[in-house]
């Protein structure tokens, strides 16, 4: 409990975020929201916080005389079951020349938000009321009992028939679950959803992630779940739009047209000067590099809200934007030592789809996720990752850094000197025209205003197969894109 001098001194200081003074004695609406407030402790002082009763705002003491009955109505504030969870708290008189004061010590709660009579409060200086959404986030996110995370929440208001069951059966089940287990499997589709958490059995809908990983469409239920790409000329958003599309559907699907994107679009070669007779071809970024910054922008981000993630390619660097602060453990003094997952389902997923179904590493090798921190001097002119309004500057890594996530040269060439083998094994593979890009084309010239989804319907494929084969196509000079997506027509050269 605090000390008499403590409390001298809490006097001749001004009102903040852990005191706060009154001379009323029966407003008990007002204490049990101060005690709320200082329980959700929102800036995370992780520090006690005191309603002071018996004290004007500047300090002086009112000479009150302090009962039983206040002491009594006080200590009850705490299991009373109006404040919840039950806040943990200590009250106890001091006895001044000027009169009584009553200080009620609130510690800050482990398990936010704390309601009182199911609204909760929060302090932010000297200011209390009550907390907003994105106040009630942040509580969520940093309460260190967790509960239900939101991508394990059931999403209300949708069926089973939202689900693409067989996306799930052919590609998520066969990464999630071991052919073994399978063999064995017995359970119906819904049990086989719910083990994986993207169902909810008592609620009998899906969850959040089964909607965002393996939903028929989730932008439709989730208005925010895609991902907006803008190319601009200059170094600005006031610069000239060069290119622009959206990424949209379920993650599964979303994931590999991000990666071809990244691998067939964004990644560009250029020659550089080595002597007056040899030139070397170098990659403008890194492949590995930017596809882990967008698997974690997927993976990271709030899915809450109605706005996109943002990846925006300017003339000297890459931004790359998510809607959401820091989660839980995770703050700023600690950022990046502390890890923490505001999406624990959508991450293993990604992990087991994105990680676990590429070629085994040869021992010793770095993960994407350190040949970002290694590469992206050598490679990059410039990436930026980070949550909203913080970007991250990605090549600034100083030679201790290298040394504490394990690169060695090997690693760095990986990226570095071999860049220019992963621009001819990219090209090789461009040039080769399949039988099914054939059939793309032979359709595209019978109709040019096929849609990508209707090519993939008459050619019974998957629509990130035909957005494979048309960015190919693209990309070795065979087919070209008239206009946007709506009203446009394709062109073959």
């Amino acid at each position: 409990m605090i000390t008499k001098d403590e409390i001298r001194d809490l006097l001749k200081d001004i009102e903040n975020e852990r005191v706060e003074r009154t001379i009323s004695t029966k407003d008990t609406d007002k204490f049990a929201r101060a005690v709320c407030a200082f329980a959700n402790d929102l800036p995370n002082k992780r520090l006690p916080g005191y309603l002071i009763i018996g004290a004007y705002d500047d300090g002086s003491l009112n000479g009150l005389k302090v009962t039983d009955e206040l002491l009594r109505n006080l200590a009850g504030l705490r299991s009373d079951g109006n404040i919840l969870p039950q806040p943990a708290l200590m009250v106890e008189k001091f006895s001044f020349p000027d009169g009584d004061i009553v200080v009620v010590e609130v510690k800050p709660s482990k398990n936010t938000p704390v309601k009182y009579k199911g609204t909760v409060y929060i302090r932010i200086g000297p200011r209390r009321g009550e907390a907003n959404d994105e106040e009630l986030r942040i509580l969520r996110e940093k309460s260190e009992v967790k509960s239900q995370t939101f991508d394990t929440s059931p999403c209300l208001h949708t069926t089973i028939d939202d689900l693409d069951l067989d996306l799930f059966k052919s590609e998520y089940l066969p990464r999630m679950v071991s052919a073994n287990i399978l063999k064995g499997d017995k359970r119906g589709i819904k049990e086989q959803l719910a083990s994986l958490k993207l169902f909810d059995p008592a609620q009998g809908c899906p969850t959040v992630a089964g909607i965002l990983l393996i939903g028929k469409d989730p932008a439709h239920i989730l208005f925010g779940s895609y991902i907006q790409y803008v190319e601009f000329a200059g170094k600005s958003k006031t610069s000239k739009v060069v290119n622009e599309r959206q990424f949209s559907g379920n993650l599964i699907t979303m994931l590999k047209e991000i990666d071809y994107f990244i691998k067939y679009t964004i990644q560009k070669q250029r020659p550089v000067f080595v002597t007056v007779l040899r030139e070397e071809m170098k990659i403008n970024y890194p492949y590995e590099a930017i596809r882990e910054l967008a698997m974690n922008l997927i993976m990271h981000r709030t899915y809450e809200t109605n706005a996109p993630a943002r990846f925006y390619e300017y003339s000297d660097r890459i931004v790359m934007d998510n809607p959401g602060g820091l989660y839980g453990k995770v703050q700023p003094e600690n950022f990046p030592h502390v890890n923490d997952y505001r999406n624990p389902v959508i991450a293993e997923a990604i992990f087991k789809v994105t990680v676990m179904s590429a070629d085994p590493k040869p021992e010793g090798e770095v993960s994407g996720a350190d040949k970002v921190k290694s590469g992206a001097e050598n490679g990059a002119d410039g990436i930026e990752s980070g949550t909203e309004n913080k970007p991250v500057h990605v090549g600034d890594v100083s030679e201790k850094r290298r040394r504490n996530v394990g690169e060695d040269n090997e690693a760095e060439k990986s990226i570095g000197e071999a860049g220019n083998e992963a621009i001819s094994e990219a090209e090789n593979e461009a040039i080769k025209m399949t039988l099914r890009q054939e059939k793309i084309l032979q359709l595209i010239r019978e109709d040019n205003s096929l849609s990508r989804e209707a090519i993939s319907k008459q050619l019974k494929v998957s629509d990130s197969s035909v957005y494979r084969d048309i960015e190919k196509l693209k990309k070795i000079g065979k087919l070209e894109r008239v206009g946007g997506n709506k009203g446009g027509y394709w062109k073959i050269k």
